[in-house]
């Protein structure tokens, strides 16, 4: 795209932002700010590094796209060619079961900070900070339930794992200068009907309190929810009302999956709530089609709406934005770039906002004004504020990154 007209475009935008009392440069400087978790499991399917066999617990990838990655080397690769197209900043989000176990098999029960090791390094050397989650899914004792599994031996293999994992985020922390958000979920529940709803999360409460029982200055928990699994439709023990309250009650971050409620749930409307009795809120923001089907996030209504309730909420600073999906159909580093960047536009597009205006007519109960404002908002030059964004992070304008993406496949992936 010619610099020039993305200069030109973007210097109309400035003054018609400027008319709605909006500095555009304002927004920019805040967006550079702002740092997306990219999720390291989109680039080999949520497979990890540390067996073979079948996805369990409730999670399931769909597609067969050839090119994923099979090792480290291979995931590394390709997030740093994803990263290398998206402005910004960004972390990496890693599952437990992407640690460095140099061809041994470390149980989970027993993996150290050692074995994050050369990810520290990584991510200190390529300018990503990291953030961490247990894995309680795709192990022979994850079963249908772990922290809340009455079976005693099951469950204290869960809780050190659980402990093992805030020690391993806690020196990721230490290590980066800044804390690791470690993300606590858990798939526990049951096929059919049961009648021990209040046994198992009693379970799960003792689990995490003695989980959390240790204190940490470098790392901050976060507990997640769900709605149900596949294989586990009728009950989930560490539903939504159960983390609320747990995270209420303990200063803990709550973690909200927008693929983890019901289809006609707002999970933008959960954000003014939670935040007036929670310290912070996580988000993984992926796109659910009818279910948890954790499709690639597009700018639609749904992320729209998340990011400008963040702005509205005046929280950038308390809440942190994830990315969470996993298809296997497409280019998954097309599938990076594309979510990422969504995300990012909606992002934009809610600080544009002519927000100060907005809550004016409301006060004043001018319902019309505000309704208009709100549609003519939907059509000013956004898109031209991006293509300066992009610009002065010197990666792709526009469309330009799906060449990139052509070639990485088929000088790399494809030849896997």
């Amino acid at each position: 795209m010619n610099e020039a007209r993305i200069k030109q475009a973007y210097d109309i935008a400035v003054e018609r932002y400027a008319e709605l009392g909006i500095d555009v440069e304002k927004v920019l400087d805040l967006m550079q700010k702002v740092e997306i978790s990219m999720h390291c499991w989109q680039a080999d399917d949520v497979c990890g590094f540390e067996s073979s066999g079948d996805l369990t617990g409730g999670i399931q990838t769909t597609g067969n796209y050839p090119g994923k990655a099979r090792n480290i080397e291979e995931l590394r690769a390709d997030i740093l060619k994803a990263k290398s197209l998206l402005p910004g900043n960004q972390r990496l989000n890693l599952h437990e079961i992407y640690g460095d176990f140099g061809g041994q098999f470390v149980d989970r029960d027993e993996v150290e900070p050692k074995h994050f090791e050369s990810w520290m390094q990584w991510g200190l050397e390529n300018g990503m900070k990291l953030d961490f989650n247990t894995t309680s899914f795709s192990h022979p004792k994850s079963g249908d339930l772990s922290l809340s599994n009455p079976n005693q031996e099951i469950r204290d293999f869960w809780i050190e794992h659980s402990k093992r994992c805030r020690a391993i985020a806690e020196e990721m922390g230490r290590r980066q200068g800044d804390p690791c958000i470690m993300n606590l979920w858990v798939h526990d529940g049951s096929k059919d009907i049961t009648v021990n709803r209040m046994k198992y999360r009693e379970l799960l409460k003792d689990s995490l309190d003695q989980i959390f029982a240790q204190k940490y200055d470098n790392m901050k928990d976060c507990i997640e929810s769900k709605v149900f699994g596949i294989g586990l439709e009728s009950y989930t023990v560490g539903s939504n009302d159960f983390y609320i309250g747990y995270g209420a009650k303990n200063n803990k971050i709550v973690t909200l999956d927008t693929g983890h409620f019901h289809p006609t749930e707002s999970v933008a409307d959960k954000l003014s709530s939670l935040l007036l009795y929670v310290p912070e809120v996580m988000l993984h923001v992926s796109r659910p089609v009818r279910w948890d089907s954790d499709h690639v996030t597009i700018m639609n209504d749904e992320t729209l709406d998340l990011m400008h309730e963040i702005v509205r909420c005046d929280a950038l600073d308390r809440v942190h934005i994830g990315l969470d999906y996993f298809d296997a159909s497409i280019n998954r580093i097309g599938a990076y770039v594309i979510g990422t960047r969504a995300t990012q536009k909606c992002l934009l597009q809610a600080l544009l906002e002519p927000l100060a205006q907005l809550r004016e007519y409301e006060a004043k109960g001018q319902g019309f004004e505000r309704l208009a404002l709100l549609e003519e908002a939907k059509a000013l030059p956004w898109n031209a504020v991006w293509d300066m964004y992009c610009l002065r992070n010197n990666v792709p304008v526009g469309e330009a990154f799906i060449a990139d993406v052509q070639q990485y496949e088929k000088e790399v992936t494809s030849k896997r």
